[in-house]
């Protein structure tokens, strides 16, 4: 718990020892530790040497060093309590923040120049990916990259990414509470094994739907950048791909998805996998009609999330679904529908 502070491991193990105790000397520590007695002295020279424990006594001399070998007769052990952690652990703390902004400054400050340096024009809108590993290294890195929105066209057999590997991804993004969204072809459905997988991605939040065909698969993270496989005729048969940066390309591909999806048809978990929504009359899910009547008494995005123990990403997937429902272009509007079909 306590390496992220930068502690290490024996380190933390006497500091955690220490907690259970108001003093304890170098010897009793070790036992308690399973540390030799030498290994645990210096570990407390470490830990008082950095404001993390104190004397709770001076004997002797008062040399401060912890239960010497063969101390002097009359002479007890060194005992050593801990600072309170408020105040020795708060500039660890501080340290780890600054760090921390420091990395990200310098994550800002590489990706600029990254982009400002590309040889073409071309080179800082499209990256061309070519083989296996690079091309899987790619799709890994825009989902767990992603913060807040996934737009994902899938179709055909996976080539460079294993279905088990992409699952993984995809697992990771919806616990961040990423707004997944995926249109399938009916040939991606085809696989048995499929169904189960997507039918656990749904009940974990996956907004699923299908379409019969597409025109190609694709990734879109943040809408910040996507991946495109080009046809592995191009690059002697080696798996090949565009990443695409933020552009009036990338802004095509979000069209295209967002035309797909108003055109695909929804699909929920079953007891044995997924089904297809019918097309008559779709009504909303108990989850969503709640969030329905916060929205309706004026409650923010945020509250309702509060209230109902949500992410605020899903209050507003499920208010995004109610207002496809509804053919609705605003709140207003799928208030006036919710109110006329009787959903409350």
């Amino acid at each position: 718990m306590l390496e992220v502070l930068g502690l290490r491991s024996a380190e933390e193990a006497v500091y955690s020892a220490l907690l259970a105790r108001p003093t304890a000397s170098a010897q009793e520590l070790a036992r308690q530790t399973g540390l030799d007695q030498a290994e645990s002295t210096r570990v407390l020279l470490d830990l008082a040497a950095r404001g993390l424990v104190a004397l709770a006594t001076e004997t002797g001399t008062g040399s401060g060093a912890p239960d010497a070998p063969g101390g002097e007769a009359g002479r007890g052990p060194d005992r050593y309590r801990l600072t309170p952690p408020s105040v020795a652990l708060a500039p660890l703390l501080v340290e780890q923040r600054n760090a921390l902004h420091r990395a990200e400054a310098a994550y800002s400050i590489l990706t600029e120049q990254y982009r400002s340096t590309a040889a073409h024009a071309a080179g800082s809108v499209v990256e061309v990916v070519v083989g296996v590993e690079q091309v899987a290294h790619r799709f890994h890195q825009l989902q767990r990259g992603a913060q807040q929105e996934l737009l994902v066209f899938l179709k055909g057999v996976p080539t460079a990414v294993p279905r088990e590997d992409a699952d993984l991804s995809e697992s990771s993004a919806l616990d961040r509470g990423v707004d997944f969204r995926v249109v399938a072809a009916k040939d991606y459905l085809d696989d048995l094994d499929v169904a189960g997988d997507l039918r656990s991605a749904i009940s974990a939040g996956l907004q699923l739907r299908v379409v019969d065909s597409l025109p190609l698969k694709m990734v879109v993270s943040d809408r910040d950048r996507a991946m495109v496989p080009l046809d592995v005729s191009d690059s002697d048969g080696e798996p090949s791909a565009i990443v695409v940066h933020r552009s009036g390309l990338l802004t095509a591909l979000v069209h295209l998805f967002e035309r797909e999806w108003g055109h695909a048809r929804p699909l929920y978990a079953t007891a044995k996998g997924v089904r297809v929504e019918a097309e008559a009359d779709p009504q909303p899910t108990e989850g969503e009609l709640e969030v329905l009547a916060l929205l309706l008494a004026g409650i923010s995005d945020r509250r309702a999330a509060s209230q109902l123990g949500l992410s605020i990403r899903t209050v507003e997937r499920r208010t995004r679904r109610l207002m496809d429902l509804a053919g609705a272009d605003s709140r207003l509007q799928l208030g006036w529908h919710a109110a006329r079909a009787g959903w409350l």
